[in-house]
């Protein structure tokens, strides 16, 4: 069976359970969309970087190609005639480190020595060529070992006549292809199968570190790419998550506390109580009452049990409290009402039998009991008495003594229960006016063993009997309990000496076939049911 304790345990568990469960969600979700957010970002500035590299060494190149055929018409001319347009075309262009005319494979005019006489195929054994080409190579006259990047213009068929510009590239990929770090670790210049980065030089290979990645956008004008190194579009952001990290937890914070102040109404008892009213999960159960004077069933007692779907049983212990401190008692109470009534054919359509229903003392207040004992029970016209039980362990401040006068005059019988375990019973008779007092099973129980208690019992029934209020004991278990009762007065009883509570269904069946065998103890004979 549950407890107040471990249902609320519970609950809390849960609500702790799913906070965390958002908080690490949030968490989740926050730096995975950073993440692809970050990742995302640094691939399109590594991309537009690649660009960007192509772009400008296109707008170098496109000035260059621009005076292809203005530098053609050159070649063959005497080099005293050309000489200082070529140096002013070099010089115009300032990215050029040289123009150089070629006859017949011999570069004999250059824009920096005037006359040549060079076998072109010596200095560079891929030129000339019958085909523009753009080649990476290192200068072998002006600045020996450096690297350049050279245009070659055929000026005839067999291509032994042209032009050969030399790019100072070293001078460009300072100026354009700096990298950008963490993003860009390096900048490769491609042309053929030739690399060209500021960190190496020129090459015939390129090797990537174990921990780079490369990118590669390729010239759509000229024969060229370039390719940049990065540690990863995602190894980036991977890094970048740490700094993600106070916003992560904030907003883990936010929502974890928003779950738990959303989830006070959805996962609480509170919640099940109302569940289990609308799901009709609360189930009616009754024990009789017994006069022993007549041997009769005079009437029962309403109990309310509730087999929870998710939890099982519930003892009554556990959600009662919780309904009164949550003011959930008086719908359960009109609940109890509705399935009486249902059910109301089970019961004796005797108005000498009574139904005796709890109830909470703040369901007085403003006579709101007065208008639910009209509207659930008096529209029903039932043939049995109507008993409201009271239990004195509430407070009856602000009942109003004419909602009590009213109850009295349409026929209910005012009970208290529990009476002599509370702090204020003399307030309570004065204030309700009971037909009847319930003796607590606590001082029934104390019967023969416990001194204290025992007069307690017996200050009760004598109370009790100069008020003229009828007196019922709950809790007789045992023969001698009910001998000592019927002995001082008390005539009606109610306990598992004659019946355990049952569901309303089973009670017909009870009372039909409940006579007991007369028993006798120490000579006297028991009650039984007739």
């Amino acid at each position: 069976m549950h407890t107040a304790q471990n249902l609320i345990k519970g609950y809390r568990r849960k609500r702790i359970i799913i906070s965390l469960m958002v908080a690490l969600i949030v968490l989740l979700l926050t730096f995975g969309l950073r993440f692809i957010s970050q990742r995302d970002l640094n691939q399109l500035r590594i991309d537009a970087y690649a660009r960007h590299a192509v772009d400008s060494f296109d707008k170098i190149l496109m000035p260059i190609a621009g005076k292809r055929h203005e530098l053609v018409s050159l070649v063959g001319q005497p080099c005293d005639n050309v000489h200082l347009p070529l140096r002013k075309q070099a010089a115009a262009m300032q990215t050029l480190r040289s123009i150089a005319l070629v006859k017949s494979g011999v570069l004999y005019c250059s824009s920096v020595f005037g006359d040549r006489d060079v076998v072109l195929r010596q200095r560079q054994l891929s030129l000339p060529d019958p085909q523009p080409r753009l080649l990476l190579a290192t200068d072998e006259t002006l600045l020996k070992n450096s690297p350049i990047l050279i245009q070659w213009y055929p000026a005839s068929q067999d291509g032994e006549d042209g032009v050969m510009l030399t790019i100072n590239i070293h001078l460009l990929s300072s100026l354009l292809l700096e990298p950008q770090e963490p993003i860009i670790r390096r900048v490769v210049v491609s042309v053929g199968h030739r690399y060209y980065s500021e960190s190496q030089g020129i090459s015939d290979t390129f090797r990537l570190a174990d921990d780079e990645q490369m990118v590669t956008r390729q010239s759509e004008l000229f024969p060229f790419s370039i390719s940049v190194t990065t540690p990863g579009a995602g190894m980036l952001a991977l890094e970048d998550l740490p700094s993600q990290a106070p916003l992560a937890v904030i907003l883990a914070l936010l929502l974890s506390s928003v779950a738990w102040i959303a989830t006070a109404g959805r996962l609480s008892f509170t919640r099940e109580i109302i569940h289990g009213m609308a799901q009709r999960e609360f189930e009616l159960y009754c024990q009789p009452q017994l006069d022993t004077r007549s041997q009769q069933c005079t009437g029962v007692e309403i109990l309310l049990r509730w087999k929870n779907p998710r939890l099982g049983w519930i003892s009554p212990e556990v959600f009662i409290p919780v309904a009164e401190r949550e003011n959930l008692i008086a719908p359960l109470t009109r609940y109890v009402f509705v399935e009486t009534i249902r059910q109301i054919d089970y019961f004796p359509a005797d108005p000498q039998f009574h139904i005796s229903i709890n109830v909470a003392s703040s369901h007085f207040l403003q006579g709101v009991l007065l208008r639910d004992v009209n509207q659930y029970w008096f529209t029903a016209h039932p043939k049995q008495q109507l008993v409201l039980e009271v239990t004195e362990r509430d407070s009856l401040q602000g009942v109003d003594y004419r909602l009590v006068r009213e109850l009295h005059r349409k026929g209910v019988r005012l009970a208290i229960d529990d009476f002599g375990t509370g702090n204020s019973a003399l307030s309570w008779l004065e204030q309700l006016r009971p037909n009847i007092l319930k003796i607590d099973k606590s001082f029934t129980n104390a019967i023969g063993t416990d001194a204290v208690n025992s007069t307690v019992t017996d200050i009760i029934i004598s109370l009790g009997q100069r008020l003229n209020i009828e007196l019922v004991a709950e809790g007789v278990e045992t023969p001698q309990q009910a001998h000592y009762l019927r002995l001082h007065g008390v005539h009606v009883l109610q306990g598992y000496l004659y019946a355990k509570p049952m569901p309303l269904a089973e009670f017909p069946h009870w009372l039909a076939g409940g006579t007991l065998p007369p028993k006798k103890h120490n000579g006297h004979v028991l009650p039984v049911i007739l």
